[in-house]
C-alpha cells in the first residue's frame, strides 16, 4: 500500500514541503495530499502592498503542482484526530464534510493575527495577517478621504512595513504608527538611525513606548488615557497560532505551537510534523525560532529531507537553522537589511536606501519562486520507501533528538 502524506496548509511552509517530498520520494510509493482553502498560493510578505491597492501576481496552486504528483485539495480544516490519524475538512464550495486518513501529517497551517484581548479590536481594527483582511483594509483606505487619520498599532516588521507603504501611497493621509518601546529598538544604531529618518521623510508621527488599551471606531485609547484619533486602525502586534492544534492530543507550548524535535517532528506523535508558525523549534544558543518566512521555509525543508529519510531508511540529514538578515521595505523605494547574528540579534552592519529595497525585492522574488517551483534544481533522483521492519534511519534518532 503507498504511504498518504497529508499536508495542510499551503503557505511558505506547506507548499515548499509537499513539492519537496514529491522531489524526494518515488510516486509509487506515496501519495501527497495539499489541503488549503484558497486555490492561489498568498505572498503574505507583501500583503501590505496588497492593502495600499497594489495587484499582486496571480500563483494559482493547480499550475505550481501540475505534473508534480501532489493532489491538491481546495478545503478547511476543521478538526485533526491524531490518535486516528484523520483530518475533517469542508471542501471549498461547502459541498460538505471529508474525513482524509494519513500515515505522515505535515501540519503548516500557520498563523493570523492576534489582536491581543484589547477591547474593541475584533470590532474596529483591521489586520494584514491574511489576504481577506488585507482586502479589506484595501477597500477601506480606498475610501479614505484626504486627512484622515490612520493608526497601525505595532512597531514590529508588519507595522513598520504597513506604516510606510501606508504614508508612501496615500501622501495626503495622516498616519501615525504606535510602538510599545522605542522606534526600531532591535535595530543596529545604523539601521535605527535610517529608519527615523525614513519615518520623520514620510511624515509619520510615531507614539513610542505607547500601550494601546482600548479601540473605538474612530480613535484608539492610550495606557495613559490619551485619545488619538484613527478613522483606520492597522493592528499589527503579532501573531496568534491557528487554533486547530489547541483541539487535539498533539504536545502544545503555551502560545499554542506544537512542540518539535530538530527534524521537525512531534514530540509527542512521532506521525506527525509541524512547521512554520504552527511549530515551536529550537534554534541557535537555544532560542526559540521567531514567526516569520524566514524561519518557515528551512523548517520546511528540514522536515521534507527527514520525512524521506525515515520512509526510505536513509541517513537523518540535519542543518542547524540560523538566521543571517531582517529585511524591512520601507515603501517601494527605500528599505533597511539589518544583518543579525545566527541568533538572530543585530550587528552593526546594514543596508539601507534604494539599494536595501532592491535587496528585499529579490528576496521576495525569490521566495516567491522557491515556493512556485518547489522541485527545481533538486536532484530527480527519488528514494523508495521501504517497510517499516527494515528502516534502519530510525538508529539515527539519539544523534539528532
Amino acid at each position: 500500500m503507498q504511504h498518504r502524506i497529508v499536508v495542510l496548509g499551503a503557505g511558505y511552509t506547506g507548499a515548499i514541503a509537499a513539492g519537496r517530498l514529491a522531489k524526494r520520494l518515488h510516486r509509487q510509493d506515496v501519495t501527497i495530499t495539499l489541503v488549503n482553502p484558497e486555490p492561489d498560493f498568498v505572498e503574505r510578505v507583501r500583503l501590505h502592498q496588497l492593502a495600499t491597492g497594489q495587484d499582486l501576481t496571480p500563483r494559482p496552486l493547480s499550475e505550481m503542482f501540475a505534473g508534480t504528483g501532489v493532489e491538491l485539495k481546495l478545503a478547511q480544516v476543521t478538526s485533526v484526530d491524531v490518535n486516528r490519524r484523520t483530518v475533517t475538512v469542508t471542501a471549498a464550495d461547502s459541498s460538505g464534510h471529508e474525513e482524509l486518513g494519513y500515515d505522515t501529517l505535515v501540519y503548516a497551517l500557520g498563523s493570523g493575527w492576534n489582536d491581543g484581548d484589547v477591547p474593541g479590536t475584533a470590532e474596529h481594527t483591521h489586520e494584514i495577517a491574511g489576504r481577506p483582511g488585507a482586502l479589506r483594509l484595501r477597500d477601506r483606505l480606498a475610501a479614505l478621504d484626504a486627512g484622515r487619520p490612520v493608526v497601525v498599532v505595532g512597531g514590529g516588521l508588519t507595522g513598520l512595513e504597513a506604516a510606510t507603504e501606508i504614508a508612501e501611497t496615500r501622501p495626503d493621509l495622516d498616519v501615525a504608527l504606535v510602538a510599545h518601546g522605542a522606534l526600531g529598538d532591535w535595530l543596529s544604531e545604523k539601521g535605527r538611525a535610517h529608519l527615523r529618518k525614513v519615518v520623520d521623510t514620510l511624515g509619520i508621527k510615531v507614539h513610542e513606548h505607547t500601550t494601546i488599551t482600548a479601540v473605538e471606531a474612530d480613535s484608539v485609547t492610550t495606557a495613559d488615557g490619551t485619545t488619538v484619533p484613527a478613522e483606520v486602525t492597522v493592528w499589527t502586534t503579532g501573531f496568534a497560532v491557528h487554533p486547530i492544534a489547541r483541539a487535539t492530543a498533539l504536545e502544545l507550548t503555551d502560545r499554542g505551537q506544537i512542540a518539535v524535535d530538530s527534524t521537525m517532528r512531534s514530540v509527542s506523535h512521532p506521525d506527525v510534523y509541524a512547521v512554520g508558525d504552527a511549530a515551536m523549534a529550537i534554534g541557535p544558543n537555544g532560542k526559540p525560532l521567531r514567526m516569520s518566512c524566514a524561519s518557515g521555509v528551512p523548517m520546511a525543508w528540514q522536515a521534507a529531507d527527514a520525512i524521506a529519510a525515515r520512509l526510505s531508511g536513509s541517513k537523518l540529514p540535519h542543518v542547524s537553522i540560523r538566521y543571517y538578515q531582517q529585511c524591512i521595505s520601507l515603501g517601494r523605494k527605500d528599505g533597511l537589511i539589518q544583518f543579525v547574528t545566527a541568533d538572530d540579534r543585530a550587528v552593526d552592519r546594514a543596508l539601507t536606501g534604494r539599494v536595501a529595497a532592491l535587496y528585499k525585492e529579490l528576496i521576495c522574488k525569490g521566495a516567491a519562486w522557491g515556493v512556485t517551483n518547489p522541485t527545481a534544481g533538486m536532484p530527480s533522483r527519488r528514494r523508495r520507501v521501504v517497510p517499516d521492519e527494515t528502516r534502519s534511519s530510525e538508529r539515527a534518532e539519539a544523534a539528532v533528538a
